[in-house]
């Protein structure tokens, strides 16, 4: 079979000078520097792009993003909750429509055993007396809620929303870096992206089959209408977020408006005889779906963390009484403890009787005295992560860290062996990214959250999703949290 010859491109064009690192997938180029099958289109049009064309597209891009007001706080230590345009990168990442296919199977299977997993912990704990997972572990975890047991969510959905975290090892095969199913964040910047592609770079659109993800919207609303309690046929539905100083206000004031539904925090809500209503000038209105972007330790001073502002007094009591319905419920941060994701696959075969179809990392638990003696030994080749953290924080990669890091490392385990798990240095595939400094393409870590929907007899999965990007060279780290940018994301039709 005759290789592809490598694509002749114009001399000065945007990927000329692309350089790539051995030993490292490149999304967008096979080994032999020839591009992949469904890249060639994209690759002949940036081809043709000079680098002043280019950083005018950008310029543009930036000026869309900053009109929109499509800001990300960021708490790193540096930057100190500096509200900044978040970082777009105007090279797409393309999936082929095979690829796809088996992503979005993996992504339902996962969902449902999780869903399985959550009843059955707060019901019969079947699975923990079969000692598939350990009690302890479950038990232990800081986001397992006492409140929750014995209560069925409508429909028995404890997961309606799932983001999923998805990297491509240099062995080619997708693997699940982590689940994400309390409040998952990001779809927002999947749909403005989408946007902003569409006005910056529209014949890319002409030339590739690119499936739509504009209807998210529309299957959130319609997932949230279907999980109203039981004998309410119209109901009314809000979405519950923190406030403006929170660092994902965007994405919750944009699904609310793209919903045509209310923004409410807190104190627009109070509870009366277990049923919830909002403060309007005309009155109360009694509130049957609530999708909370508020921690669980938030959402009720009277159940929770007493003095909390950001919650609403007797919530809790009106979701046992049935008469409201909370998205996600609370309770569902144990499937998405990092400790507990070790056992993903065990909780896959038990509920399902399948094999899994995504790959999970290998993981050593630190709470285990063999696991644990191996981080030990090993943290300079190791990730060490704490169970409880999101957003990238807390994080030590072993090849990067100094000495006196990781000895700081190896008290903070020592002094607490259940907070910390461990994974070795996946090699993250890569993808060609616009460094301004540079004037020029380079390859950048990416990394994949995509975004599920799961009601009572439907699952739906986005087609596409926040591909995000280390925006440093050489840096694993892709949360926009800590100073990634993302991509558009292209799922290809047949």
């Amino acid at each position: 079979m005759m290789k592809d010859a490598p694509l002749e491109l114009p001399k000065k064009a945007i990927l000329d000078n692309y350089e790539m690192c051995e030993g490292l997938y490149d999304e967008i180029f096979d080994a032999n520097q020839n591009a992949r099958e469904h890249y060639k289109i994209l690759v002949e049009d940036f081809g043709k792009l000079k680098p002043e064309d280019y950083t005018k597209l950008n310029d543009y891009a930036k000026i869309s993003f900053f009109n929109q007001g499509i800001t990300f706080a960021v708490y790193s230590e540096s930057l100190k909750g500096v509200e900044r345009i978040f970082p777009f990168d105007l090279m797409p990442r393309i999936i082929a429509a095979k690829e796809w296919e088996h992503v979005e199977k993996g992504l339902i299977q996962r969902n449902l055993a999780i869903n399985h997993f959550l009843y059955d912990i707060y019901h019969d704990k079947k699975i923990l007396r079969d000692k598939v997972v350990p009690a302890d572990l479950v038990f232990s975890s800081n986001f397992y809620v006492r409140e929750m047991i014995g209560i069925n969510p409508p429909g028995n959905i404890y997961t309606h929303i799932c983001g999923t975290d998805i990297i491509r090892h240099n062995d080619g095969h997708y693997y699940v870096l982590e689940d994400n199913v309390r409040c998952p964040s990001g779809v927002s910047y999947v749909l403005s992206n989408r946007e902003t592609m569409k006005k910056v770079f529209s014949n890319g659109f002409l030339h590739h089959d690119v499936r739509s993800i504009d209807d998210y919207p529309h299957q959130l609303l319609e997932m949230m209408v279907s999980m109203a309690p039981e004998g309410v046929d119209d109901p009314t539905c809000v979405v519950m977020s923190p406030g403006m100083y929170n660092s994902a206000y965007y994405e919750h004031s944009f699904l609310a408006q793209n919903m045509g539904i209310q923004l409410v925090e807190g104190r627009d809500l109070f509870v009366d005889k277990n049923f919830v209503y909002m403060k309007t000038i005309h009155g109360p209105t009694k509130i049957d779906v609530i999708y909370r972007r508020v921690d669980d330790e938030f959402i009720d001073p009277l159940c929770f963390r007493a003095g909390s502002y950001l919650g609403v007094p007797g919530l809790m009591s009106a979701y046992r009484a049935g008469n409201v319905t909370l998205i996600n419920a609370p309770g569902t941060g144990v499937a998405d403890d990092k400790a507990v994701y070790i056992y993903m696959p065990d909780i896959i075969r038990y509920y399902l009787n399948e094999e899994p179809i995504l790959k999970n990392v290998r993981t050593y638990r630190c709470e285990l005295e063999e696991d644990y003696r191996f981080v030990m030994e090993n943290m300079h080749n190791l990730v060490v992560k704490p169970v409880d953290e999101s957003g990238g924080y807390g994080i030590l990669i072993g090849s990067r860290a100094s000495q006196e890091e990781l000895e700081e490392f190896r008290t903070l385990i020592t002094g607490n062996r259940r907070k910390y798990i461990a994974q070795p240095i996946m090699s993250l595939s890569v993808h060609g990214t616009f460094i301004e400094s540079e004037s020029a393409f380079e390859q950048r870590h990416i990394d994949l959250r995509t975004f599920s929907l799961m009601s009572k007899d439907k699952q739906f999965v986005l087609k596409g999703g926040l591909s995000r990007v280390a925006l440093t060279r050489g840096s694993l780290v892709v949360n926009s949290s800590q100073g990634g940018g993302s991509k558009d994301t292209w799922v290809l039709e047949e």
